[in-house]
């Protein structure tokens, strides 16, 4: 069954709720006051079923908006995920200022699809109707609701003319609206949160992409608390799950009614990001003032609604005219590329403008002088990504990341992505992707990065891997990992321990510093246990104390010396027999304590306590209170 979605829009007293109801026997107005008042204040929702010309059924939700002047904030609240409008025109009154600020909204949210429906037929003459049919054919010329295409009809939902005529249009327009992607990623706008007794907190909204079943677990944008779907319903109806172009509610567990607020969006928790800031192509009304930079005005998305200040790239646009913008929202909000919106003047407050999001995920560049701005508006999908891979350059993105700007499938993009990967222009490391140029540079950046370590440090064995990833632009450890293999498995460098250095490249020591080297180890290797101060023995060199610090590390690196604690180095032939006397004083007793060990060794208590720590921390000895359990 395939769901639409109709919004009405119109002036105030044209018509709308008493039209809803006429077809579908639903009374949209819910609020006592406006019953009381008769006129609509928020957006109320009605559904309706009808036979789609090739005989299946179509389920309509309607949405119905105020046509006051002081609520067309809540009237934008409900038409974001609408599919196709009734511009409802009273033909008693004809075209008023209402009509006009509705229908420039469904314009620039870019509904393509819709019926002119000329109400209280029977409260004019055929002639008045005529004339007010001419009036409204004239308004709409050249707009998506231009009667050369799209139906004007007359009813009366007093006394039921015409609405035979509608319902048939309405099954005629429904059925050319291109289905939602209901496999895309979730997500479901609220523009209504309230509690149900025996049920809890629940919210609606309209679900314009994706699927959402009971059991879900969502996340709250952009508060990111995470909720449950204990309940689902479609158009008032219990339901295991909605799918896209569906009027939704859900039964939230986790959360309380205070908790959630009209403007919040519900999608799968961890997949996009909130934003306070987005790159747009933005339109201007013909009508309005030119709008200067930096401007504060009203953003409307979908049902969210925030402050934003404008940042153009000349010192206005003009009335009429279209550019690229960037936008600074005064609260974070959950939008996408593709998305919707409509600006209305900071004060008065009146529509002058909307557009299309580009990019809610701009880089810290120069607004709007980046070349990638034309292609992120493209509609070429492999062009957004090259584009979104190429601007991240050597610190790579994620798949993760390019489902999160793009609201794309993982599916979707490793499909997308296939053919520049094949073709070499984009390398993947797992699920990190980089342009061919960007690796290039990281691979000769580790290269190059190791030459000169060698080079300056001919007494280190190479650099260490961590210490060259900080010298190269690779932020990613994935992709810096792939490199160091390509470039071991091409033999252009190689790794000691965790070493990195050029092939061939070892310890490169002057006579003088080989001839230190042997002082030092000879130093060490000559007195067993009873090592002397290592900075005495340093400070008999001929070489520097640099240079004799970094043989001292070769040694250490090596294993030839090995440091006990911050003060004691022992030679590795001195600890190798120490293991051996304890392995034969093992044999008369498995426990030893600190005054038997200074009498086997024939060490001060300096040396013993720290070569117990030492015998402790490799498992050759155990401590069990004052005494050690030999392993």
């Amino acid at each position: 069954m395939k769901s639409v979605i109709v919004g009405t829009a119109g002036h105030i007293d044209h018509g709308k709720t008493a039209l809803v109801k006429a077809l579908t026997g639903i009374d949209a107005d819910r609020l006592e006051e406006e019953k009381r008042r008769g006129i609509t204040i928020d957006i109320g929702f009605a559904h309706l079923e009808l036979p789609a010309p090739n005989r299946d059924t179509l389920r309509l939700g309607f949405v119905d908006v105020p046509g006051h002047e002081r609520f067309v904030r809540n009237m934008l609240a409900g038409v974001g995920g609408i599919d196709l409008v009734l511009l409802v025109i009273a033909a008693d009154e004809s075209i008023k200022p209402q009509t006009k600020e509705h229908f420039d909204i469904c314009r620039l949210l870019a509904v393509r699809r819709g019926i002119t429906v000329l109400t209280k037929s029977d409260a004019v003459d055929a002639e008045m109707l005529d004339v007010v049919r001419l009036e409204v054919e004239e308004f709409l010329r050249g707009s998506f609701l231009d009667p050369v295409h799209s139906p004007i009809i007359a009813v009366s939902s007093l006394t039921g003319a015409g609405l035979p005529e509608l319902k048939q249009a309405l099954a005629k327009v429904a059925a050319e609206v291109p289905a939602k992607d209901s496999n895309a990623l979730a997500r479901l706008p609220i523009d209504r949160v309230f509690t149900m007794k025996g049920f809890g907190t629940v919210v609606t909204g309209t679900l314009v992409a994706g699927t959402i079943r009971k059991e879900n677990e969502l996340e709250v944008f952009p508060s990111g608390r995470r909720v449950r779907v204990r309940g689902v319903q479609v158009h008032g109806e219990a339901a295991e799950q909605a799918i896209a172009g569906q009027r939704t509610a859900l039964n939230l567990a986790g959360v309380a009614v205070e908790d959630l607020a009209r403007g919040m969006t519900l999608a799968p928790p961890e997949t996009f990001n909130s934003t306070d800031r987005i790159d747009v192509s933005l339109s201007l009304l013909p009508s309005v003032k030119p709008l200067k930079d930096r401007a504060r005005v009203h953003l409307h998305a979908y049902a969210s609604e925030t402050i934003a200040e404008i940042s153009l790239p000349e010192k206005a646009i003009r009335p009429g005219d279209k550019t690229y913008a960037q936008l600074r929202l005064a609260d974070p909000v959950l939008l996408l590329p593709g998305d919707r919106f409509i600006i209305r003047q900071f004060s008065p407050v009146v529509t002058i403008g909307g557009g299309v999001v580009v990019d809610a995920s701009p880089t810290a560049r120069t607004l709007l002088i980046d070349p990638a701005f034309e292609a992120l508006a493209s509609s070429d999908p492999k062009a957004i990504l090259r584009t979104r891979v190429s601007r991240a350059y050597h610190d790579a993105i994620s798949l993760e990341g390019l489902v999160a700007e793009t609201g794309w499938t993982r599916a979707t993009i490793e499909s997308l992505l296939a053919e520049p990967i094949k073709a070499g222009e984009i390398v993947r490391v797992d699920d990190q992707f980089l342009v061919k140029a960007a690796w290039e540079v990281l691979y000769e950046q580790v290269l190059g990065s190791t030459a000169w370590f060698n080079k300056e440090n001919p007494l280190a064995g190479g650099v260490g891997k961590e210490e060259l990833q900080v010298q190269t632009d690779a932020s990613s450890d994935e992709v810096f990992e792939a490199i160091l293999q390509k470039l071991l498995a091409e033999r252009k460098l190689e790794v000691t321990g965790d070493l990195v250095h050029l092939p061939g490249r070892g310890v490169v020591l002057k006579d003088e510093e080989a001839e230190s080297k042997k002082i030092i180890e000879q130093a060490f290797s000559s007195v067993g246990l009873q090592v002397p101060a290592l900075y005495n023995v340093l400070a008999g060199l001929k070489v520097d104390k640099a240079r004799a610090q970094k043989i001292v590390t070769l040694l250490l690196r090596d294993k030839i010396l090995i440091k006990i604690s911050d003060e004691l180095v022992f030679h590795q032939s001195a600890l190798q027999q120490l293991r051996g006397q304890l392995a034969a004083y093992k044999a008369k007793s498995a426990r030893i304590d600190v005054g038997k060990f200074k009498e086997l060794t024939g060490v001060s208590r300096k040396y013993a306590i720290p070569l117990l720590e030492y015998l402790d921390r490799e498992r050759v000895t155990k401590r069990v209170g004052d005494e050690r359990v030999i392993l």
